[in-house]
């Protein structure tokens, strides 16, 4: 492995627990948040996109229309509290090493604005809403190495899916770090593309001596 530069991080389930926004969705929808979150995993387990949970649970439920209406009294704001608790000391630890850190992920493009709001500093950050193109394609990973501005083997990816996350970011020369957490992180453990992720890891205090930053 060559050396790391930068290290680029995807969101949910990355840094940020969606614990809350999705319980928000199966209260907007009026089910037991228990029951969404069984629906959810079944749709993860089939490999379908997430957003089927919904047709599931409300047949014929159009996702961008709800999520308009949803938002239109009370636009969703990430909270301080939806940072997982290792990940603010990770960024720290990569930054103080000298390390670049940069955000992209499937994301809106307001969400951008709100991650140094609570706290979260990144050198760059960037969303598949404001880009255009979203993970898994390849022109994502393209975008993420334009951003970096250094040679792909020498950015770390990190996410917790093996599917958008760790089979593209190493299809594009990325070093992929498989970080086992969240619905995706246990459900997609079967997976055989799993194998091309360069490190895996259950958590963000392993991913600074993975890099070899010492401290």
């Amino acid at each position: 492995m060559p050396p790391i530069r930068v290290v680029v991080f995807d969101l949910g389930e990355t840094l940020l627990s969606e614990d809350r926004m999705w319980g928000s969705w199966a209260d907007w929808l009026g089910v037991p948040r228990l029951t969404f979150s069984a629906v959810l995993g079944a749709v993860i387990e089939r490999g379908q996109d997430h957003r089927e949970v919904f047709g599931v649970l409300r047949p014929g439920f159009s996702f961008e229309h709800e999520r308009a209406r949803k938002e239109e009294g009370q636009p969703w704001a990430l909270h301080r509290d939806d940072l997982y608790p290792d990940a603010l000391p990770c960024v720290g630890r990569l930054r103080d090493a000298g390390l670049r850190v940069g955000v992209a992920a499937n994301q809106p493009a307001h969400i951008e604005g709100q991650l140094a709001r609570i706290g979260l500093h990144a050198d760059f950050v960037a969303s598949s809403g404001r880009w255009g193109v979203a993970k898994p394609s390849a022109a994502f990973f393209d975008r993420v190495v334009a951003e970096a501005g250094v040679p792909a083997a020498e950015i770390a990816y990190v996410g917790d899916r093996v599917d958008n996350d760790v089979i593209p970011a190493g299809a594009a020369g990325l070093f992929a770090v498989w970080l086992r957490r969240g619905p995706w992180g246990f459900i997609q453990a079967a997976l055989p593309g799993v194998a091309a992720a360069g490190a895996c890891i259950g958590s963000l205090e392993e991913l600074p001596g993975v890099l070899g930053v010492a401290g």
